[in-house]
């Protein structure tokens, strides 16, 4: 297996495109900052290319690619994510980080999403076998929600184990408008909750221009009047189209990704992270249990 410094070298050595113009978005790159990926069931995707490939039994080439960390999904809502154990197992094999996120839907307390959520998590980490490793936890949280959902969950999350989820948002004017609005004890709260940023080009996901004009990940964590920025951000996802997955990811004269995640041959939602090697193992620590 090869050390993290190597790894970092040889992708630097062959994917040259990886590097970003000029000082970037809070001095990140994709070349420079600690690699991230999230998964689910939809994963992998479709194959698109001649490059790696991987399951959710073994994503050997996603660590061979530079990647430090798998956040994988454990249930959207009420609805269990079935690849959610293996996926956790094999990046615990290959020495990753592991997270896990639940999508909070609109249709049951959000209390008790995270009741089942850190149920879930603990129970599925002693079942794969891997009860020594530290599981970050987050929030996904629908376009729909209020502040007093997000404050919801967080706090079962935090009562039950003592750290704060980190808060992944689906983007919208409404959302955003909601959370610029929350009172001041329910921003304190979420707060305390390390905003991960989705945003896959300029225009927005939904074609949403900051007054500022073009959207970075700095002017839309400012939208929201919550966070002093954010910790991780999805600059590189997947949109559907006629029954079939393409790779969307941010790419300007100021900050360039590639289409694909190294020379992994299918699309991925990846994500990099603020801050250096050292910064990312103490964050995961801050917002993750140990099973």
């Amino acid at each position: 297996m090869y050390s993290w410094g190597m790894k970092k070298l040889l992708l630097l050595l062959a994917v040259p495109l990886f590097t970003q113009c000029g000082g970037g978005f809070g001095g990140t790159s994709v070349s420079e900052s600690p690699a991230i990926l999230n998964v689910s069931s939809w994963d992998p995707k479709e194959v698109q290319g001649r490059g790696d490939k991987y399951s959710q039994f073994n994503v050997s080439a996603l660590n061979k690619n530079g990647a430090q960390a798998l956040i994988a999904r454990s249930a959207k809502g009420p609805l269990l994510d079935d690849k959610f154990g293996d996926f956790l197992k094999s990046a615990a094999r290959e020495g990753m980080l592991l997270g896990a996120y639940h999508f909070v839907t609109m249709n049951q307390d959000p209390a008790a999403q995270a009741d089942s959520f850190v149920n879930r998590v603990k129970a599925v980490a002693r079942a794969k076998g891997i009860s020594q490793n530290r599981i970050l936890l987050v929030g996904d949280f629908d376009t729909k929600s209020t502040p007093d959902r997000l404050v919801k969950f967080i706090q079962r999350v935090h009562s039950r184990t003592g750290v704060y989820p980190v808060t992944y948002l689906e983007n919208s004017d409404g959302l955003r408008s909601r959370l610029r609005n929350a009172s001041a004890d329910q921003k304190r709260i979420i707060r305390r909750s390390p905003y991960w940023l989705a945003l896959y080009g300029p225009g927005g996901t939904e074609r949403t221009m900051s007054r500022k004009g073009a959207l970075t990940p700095d002017s839309l964590a400012e939208l929201y009047d919550i966070w002093g920025g954010w910790t991780m951000w999805q600059y590189g996802g997947v949109v559907w189209e006629n029954g079939a997955s393409r790779a969307k990811h941010y790419r300007t004269s100021s900050w360039r990704s590639p289409r694909f995640f190294g020379n992994m041959a299918h699309p991925m939602e990846r994500n990099v992270f603020k801050g250096d090697d050292d910064d990312l193992r103490a964050f995961w620590d801050r917002h993750s249990i140990r099973i």
